[in-house]
């Protein structure tokens, strides 16, 4: 069904549907890449909501956007168990009854017994759509999509709320069938460089003249221990909109040079992992205040096992002395957070895997543990490799929490060793 552009309004909004969304016990990380996509095809967005596991509260929020916008693209709500409820709640806000597939059905009972599973009778809610809805295939999962429109100028597009599997069927499907109905003449086009050791204010006053453009618009995203630039460009193509790009993100490299460390899906373990495999060398871990993070990190990213080779995670000092083979002396005079020690952990967990290169970490993550010399937020770090070894601090600031104090860690370590790679003939 095409939309007169004339007629109605061409813009979308994002309604994400599950209680543990609106309680905060996860984080809606997919309204976050919808918005994305949703600029990339040039289609306006205005609004995004969520709403909890209510069919009422359900149904009036699509009844409300349908009053508003063109597209409504819903996420979660769409499993076998009794708070799974936006199918229902959209073909009620339409008065539209529900239809089985038996098709579908034979298929999710095939997928669920070749996973070695029995196929409960719950799972049959998930063949049930609002009749003369277009069912989007799910080929990770067992909640199929629709793609809907219940009354002209307005469509519905529903996906799961799992990840991996949203992604793969706006891929593979919802994005395909948008830029099928020809919603906008302009194309978007973004890129995001990512830079660290830099703070963000620091990092705006290098690129001042640069962040008032228009076309392309050029912004500035803090994280903790990474920040992003996202550059943004329209034009008539997909193509002339990156060409657009391309001389802004020429300038800002040299601008920044070793500051930014790359682009797009990079981050910080990839490149290093990337790095370490192009000079083939490996790398272990010795880690305290961090917990594993530090090797947890580089295990995240597919290929980590070429050059990761393992780690020691070591809170007490009697594994320190044990497994690291850190002097008893050492730590009774310096103390586990102190250069003499993670220079010692380093070197040790380095010898012991056989590794070319060994980062250590030790510090006081908090909220309890910090003295006058050694307080929360001090953080030792040891890197040991081939004719190198060297011990740093940083101080974080004892206003940050643990997990905050752990992840600075972890990204300014990553760093460091990045800049001796990138340095090193």
């Amino acid at each position: 069904m095409k939309l007169s552009q004339k007629e109605y309004p061409q813009n979308a909004e994002i309604l994400c549907i599950g209680s543990e969304l609106l309680l905060g016990n996860i984080l809606n990380s997919n309204a976050q890449w919808l918005a994305e996509e949703l600029l990339a095809l040039g289609i306006n967005h205005y609004r995004q909501c969520v709403v909890g596991d209510n069919i009422n509260r359900i149904e009036e929020a699509v009844i409300e956007a349908s009053n508003r916008c063109s597209f409504l693209l819903t996420t979660g709500g769409l499993g076998p168990t009794p708070d799974d409820l936006t199918t229902e709640a959209i073909a009620r806000a339409f008065k539209t009854p529900l239809e089985g597939n038996e098709l579908l059905w034979k298929e999710i009972q095939k997928r669920i017994k070749s996973q070695g599973k029995k196929t409960a009778e719950n799972n049959k809610k998930q063949t049930f759509f609002p009749k003369g809805a277009e069912i989007i295939p799910n080929p990770k999962g067992t909640a199929p999509g629709i793609i809907w429109s219940p009354k002209p100028g307005f469509t519905v597009i529903t996906l799961p709320g799992v990840p991996s599997e949203m992604k793969t069927m706006w891929n593979a499907t919802v994005s395909k069938w948008l830029q099928g109905q020809r919603l906008s003449e302009v194309r978007f086009a973004s890129k995001v460089l990512r830079f660290a050791g830099i703070a963000e204010s620091n990092l705006a006053e290098e690129l001042s003249d640069l962040l008032n453009k228009s076309n392309p618009t050029i912004a500035p995203y803090a994280g903790m221990g990474d920040l992003k630039l996202r550059i943004t460009a329209s034009g008539a193509t997909l193509d002339e909109a990156s060409e657009l790009i391309k001389p802004y993100e020429t300038q800002i490299r040299e601008r920044m040079g070793d500051f930014c460390y790359g682009s797009d899906n990079d981050c910080l373990a990839s490149v290093v992992i990337n790095l370490l495999r192009e000079r083939k060398e490996t790398i272990s871990f010795a880690e305290s205040c961090t917990g594993g993070g530090l090797g947890n990190s580089l295990a995240s990213i597919p290929g980590a096992s070429k050059v990761f080779w393992g780690g020691v995670t070591a809170y007490q000092n009697s594994i320190k002395q044990s497994l690291l083979k850190v002097s008893s002396n050492i730590l009774e005079i310096h103390g586990a957070v102190s250069e003499e020690v993670v220079k010692e952990m380093a070197i040790n967990v380095r010898s012991s895997f056989c590794t070319d290169w060994a980062i250590s970490v030790s510090g006081v993550a908090g909220p309890n543990g910090g003295t006058k010399s050694k307080p929360v937020g001090l953080v030792h770090f040891g890197i040991v490799g081939p004719n190198h070894c060297e011990a740093t601090q940083q101080f974080f600031g004892e206003h940050l929490g643990r997990e905050e104090i752990q992840r600075l860690s972890i990204s300014y370590c990553l760093n460091q060793l990045r800049l001796i790679l990138i340095n090193r003939s």
